[in-house]
């Protein structure tokens, strides 16, 4: 493995990874809050998933010489992430969550997809491993978003809402990093911009069936992957460590 492709393996990893885990734990937010029993537990449920996911790509840095995975996701500050920011936000209204979930989990389905062919062997093994997982995701957010898009008025102006307030961020998933050229070359990844085309083609299709409308004329807002991310991520970062700091050689 020369240098230039370890490092494009890397960089790749830290942003699933660090989307992974933050968005993991805001689902976890959910839990006790949901708006009927079956999505407290459907939210609580994803958020196990998600943060076991970062933790399995945290290792797979590990054995590229980073740190372990515990430091990896305790030890570093809000500008050491390389997450996006759609994931930092608080939670919001039931409405924001789902539609969040739903624009980031095809996203993220279609990743692994890609990934699950990848020229990296233990990245493709993973991405082949959760692949799966992540399409029941895709298919809970699918089934939500279509029935309340359609359900009456005030579902659907506050699924519209949602996406109007969402997509900008969800733009933000594809920002290409320093390595897009390597990833394509080498195959061990298609691309981000391969990756949103098919996202906005696969989204594209199910909003419709909903009757909602991608809002047009959108900035995507970039940043999250260079370490400028929103005023939510610190304090999260801050809630979510404050047991391990405590004493971070304690065994559990």
């Amino acid at each position: 493995m020369t240098d230039i492709y370890k490092q494009a393996v890397i960089e790749l990893i830290y942003k699933m990874a660090d989307d992974q885990l933050i968005i993991g734990h805001r689902n976890s937010e959910w839990t006790g809050l949901g708006p009927i029993l079956e999505e407290d537990i459907a939210f609580s449920s994803m958020a196990q998933d998600k943060i076991g996911q970062s933790q399995a790509l945290y290792q797979l840095l590990h054995e590229l010489g980073e740190a372990d995975p515990d430091t990896l996701g305790f030890m570093r500050n809000a500008n050491q992430f390389h997450c996006c920011h759609l994931v930092q936000l608080p939670i919001g209204e039931y409405s924001f969550s789902l539609m969040r979930h739903f624009l980031f989990d095809h996203a993220e389905a279609l990743r692994f997809e890609m990934l699950s062919k990848s020229s990296y062997e233990p990245l493709a093994k993973l991405a082949r491993k959760y692949k799966g997982e992540i399409k029941y995701h895709t298919f809970h957010a699918d089934t939500w978003v279509k029935q309340l898009g359609k359900a009456n008025e005030e579902s659907h102006s506050k699924m519209q809402q949602a996406l109007n307030d969402c997509f900008n961020m969800a733009l933000g998933i594809f920002e290409n990093g320093p390595f897009e050229n390597i990833l394509i070359d080498e195959q061990i990844f298609e691309g981000e911009d391969a990756l949103k085309n098919s996202w906005l083609e696969n989204i594209s299709n199910v909003l419709s069936a909903s009757t909602l409308e991608i809002p047009t004329n959108v900035e995507a807002i970039y940043g999250g992957r260079k370490g400028n991310h929103t005023e939510f991520l610190q304090p999260l970062l801050d809630e979510m460590t404050e047991v391990y700091k405590i004493d971070p050689s304690a065994e559990w």
